[in-house]
């Protein structure tokens, strides 16, 4: 008989805590030295493809000024639920380094792209290690924010803000966006899969109440490969988006926009990651 494989670091993390203190688990990984479980050290290849080529879609700026918000610029928001890599990925050995939102990388690339972008992470450390990133980068960004035909864009970038709160409580707001806690673009990475599958309903519902009707919600579809019964985090998510957010018989609170295969992503993923845009109905 053979042995079973050792659990992954995360598993360990959370297999024994309840799924009330799974926040807390991720910022003691913060706060203990430990997020190089999941800093890839760049922002996603495959959400800068997909901004650049659907230019059209990802305009970041508004038809027209609104109500508390100044500047036409379109608010973009990341959640920061870090989540590393795990093992038994295709072709990869299993010493290969985890990935997940780091430093806010993602959130860096979507302002230098144009948007207002806003990180919301549970660990202060989290916050504070992510805001002093993005300080020099917004002065001088690396070519790694941008796509190999857009490699000296001219546009200005827009603002970065991180926050630290709970995703799924309403006790943490943008400053001078007033009361809303409205977007109109989430991008979705690892947030998904690094909760437990009695959370995603919830993760739905809280996407469709952040995103107003015409929102567009991006999701870079992880860990495909993965069987949904193996334990996680990260869990597999085949076919979890499409349920969750259009619905099986196509009636749920959003409409499929876009669904392809990137040509870059993270090694990793390569090959089975799927990117799709959903928009709020």
């Amino acid at each position: 008989m053979s042995s079973q494989p050792p659990k992954g670091r995360l598993i360990s993390q959370f297999e024994t805590r309840a799924i009330t203190e799974h926040g807390k688990g991720w910022s003691d990984l913060w706060d203990t030295g430990n997020s190089s479980l999941w800093d890839r050290g760049r922002p996603s290849p495959a959400l800068i493809d997909l901004v650049e080529e659907f230019h059209e879609l990802f305009n970041p700026f508004l038809a027209a000024p609104v109500a508390n918000r100044p500047h036409p610029r379109k608010k973009a928001l990341v959640p920061v639920r870090p989540l590393p890599l795990v093992v038994n990925a295709p072709s990869l050995p299993p010493t290969h380094p985890p990935q997940g939102c780091g430093r806010g990388y993602d959130v860096i690339a979507l302002a230098l792209h144009g948007f207002d972008a806003y990180g919301l992470e549970i660990s202060a450390t989290g916050v504070a290690e992510a805001t002093a990133y993005a300080a020099g980068e917004m002065t001088s960004p690396q070519s790694y924010n941008f796509g190999k035909d857009d490699p000296s864009p001219s546009r200005v970038p827009g603002a970065v803000q991180f926050l630290q709160g709970d995703f799924f409580a309403n006790d943490w707001t943008p400053s001078n966006s007033g009361r809303s806690l409205t977007f109109d673009l989430v991008y979705d990475y690892t947030f998904l899969c690094a909760l437990h599958p009695s959370q995603r309903s919830l993760w739905a519902e809280r996407m469709a109440r952040l995103l107003p009707s015409g929102g567009l919600l991006v999701c870079l579809e992880f860990p495909m490969y993965k069987d949904p019964a193996l334990p996680g985090p990260p869990w597999g998510v085949k076919g979890a988006h499409w349920a969750l957010l259009a619905g099986e018989d196509g009636q749920g609170k959003f409409t499929r926009k876009v669904y392809v295969q990137p040509a870059r992503t993270y090694a990793v993923g390569q090959g089975t990651d799927m990117i799709s845009v959903y928009e709020r109905k």
